[in-house]
């Protein structure tokens, strides 16, 4: 195998091992910040000695085996090794070699506790969802600092301070490297929920930038989610947001036409739509109904895209369905948002009379004043109503407030739409 080759290899273990390794090192050392160093130290020694001795059988034991070494290293080099004696129930006197084998076993134990503990840590509360988010994507994600950077459109030194900053408070307060139990479990999960969400919300509607969509974020997202089901198959949440994303992403290939302008659902080729994306969030959706009790936000939005999954076309939608489901969704996590979605359901199936009622209501709400879907939903709304002054300026409205270079055309060329329509002579 050449050089290169060999590089190649190494890379594309270190993207399916990384994770793994970090999680299995951290147990150790209880800092992920140094975990994510010896797991680096390990890669270090890969590119060193696999182009001389070649790819090993099992590459990813022997990073294993590399990572381990390091830590253990670093604990008989501190004072760290008396704390690990006592995590691990020894006397404080026991012999050192006995110690290092009890480490040994302890980094081999269930990978998957170790990574659902990474998890946890890495949607740790105490941390902005700015931190939250960058550092899950680099400790679980595999994403190196220029690539998150350039997923969100910030500056790479702005991510790079986050990720140091976010481990940093991790280390300083003390944050154990853990799964939660009891009434902490719920608040938890419901974080690290958040933190998948807003990673597969930002690659399937950039916020900013010349491309409605950042594929690689939805994948990722989306690879976090499975790995989580895996680890907590008893969490209906946790099925209901991966059915929520598995379905919303396999409508992507029908999102923008061949220039990459935005294509609204019901516009969308229904033959696009990825059909097995479709039937494994219909499986996740009925693991999440299997496991009993109330329906979650993640649930509920989840039972409501499987609603435009399971038409046909899209006048079979049945949109009354859809707008019971988010009243549902509005009295179990009201919000704004949840209400302005809710009222373009109604709009669809009672007239839009009706939803541009529940659309007025919201427009003196703060958060939504710049949120550019309320005007884009209320200009689409009356210009169904035949007031196309009234809409095109709204569709200008909401063009002012997007970043994404794609809506903004979008929402301009609606506008213009309306104001060629309004000054079109009567037919006589």
């Amino acid at each position: 195998m050449t050089a290169s080759a060999t590089h190649s290899a190494i890379h594309a273990v270190w993207n399916i091992e990384s994770a793994r390794l970090i999680a299995g090192v951290a147990r150790i050392v209880r800092d992920v910040g140094l975990a994510e160093e010896l797991a680096q130290d390990a890669l270090v020694a890969a590119l060193e000695q696999w182009p001389k001795e070649g790819v090993p059988e099992n590459p990813g034991a022997w990073l294993m085996s590399a990572a381990k070494h390091r830590a253990i290293n670093v604990l008989r080099r501190g004072k760290m090794l008396e704390r690990k004696h006592e995590e691990l129930g020894h006397e404080i006197d026991a012999r050192q070699d006995r110690a290092v084998a009890d480490l040994d076993a302890a980094i081999d134990d269930d990978v998957g506790d170790d990574l659902l503990r990474l998890v946890f840590t890495a949607c740790h509360p105490v941390l902005s969802t700015e931190a939250r988010v960058a550092l899950t994507l680099r400790l679980l994600g595999g994403l190196a600092t220029d690539e998150i950077a350039r997923a969100f459109l910030v500056p790479e030194p702005t991510i790079a301070q986050r990720i140091v900053r976010a481990k940093r408070t991790l280390a300083e307060k003390g944050i154990p490297f853990e799964v939660p139990r009891g009434p902490e479990l719920n608040t938890r999960l419901s974080s690290v929920l958040e933190v998948i969400y807003l990673i597969f919300n930002e690659g399937y509607s950039a916020t900013a930038g010349d491309d409605l969509m950042r594929p690689a974020l939805c994948e990722d997202a989306l690879r976090l989610g499975r790995i989580l089901a895996e680890l907590a198959p008893e969490e209906p949440e946790v099925h209901g947001l991966v059915a929520l994303m598995e379905i919303n992403a396999s409508r992507s290939p029908a999102r923008t036409g061949p220039s990459g302008d935005p294509v609204l659902l019901l516009d969308q080729s229904r033959a696009r739509w990825d059909q097995i994306l479709i039937r494994r969030g219909l499986a996740a959706l009925e693991r999440a109904e299997a496991l009993g009790g109330a329906r979650g936000p993640y649930a509920l939005q989840a039972a409501i895209t499987a609603c435009h999954a399971r038409a046909r076309t899209a006048a079979e939608t049945d949109w009354a369905r859809i707008a019971s489901l988010y009243g549902e969704l509005v009295e179990l996590a009201p919000s704004p948002v949840v209400q302005l979605n809710r009222a373009v359901a109604v709009s669809m199936a009672q007239g839009p009379a009706a939803g541009l009622e529940l659309v007025d209501a919201l427009t003196s709400e703060p958060s939504l004043q710049s949120y550019h879907l309320l005007p884009s939903a209320r200009a689409d709304l009356l210009a169904k109503l035949g007031r196309l002054t009234e809409a095109g300026a709204e569709f200008e409205r909401a063009a002012s407030l997007t970043r994404n270079v794609r809506q903004r055309e979008r929402l301009l060329a609606r506008a213009a739409e309306c104001r060629d329509e309004s000054t079109r002579p009567e037919p006589r």
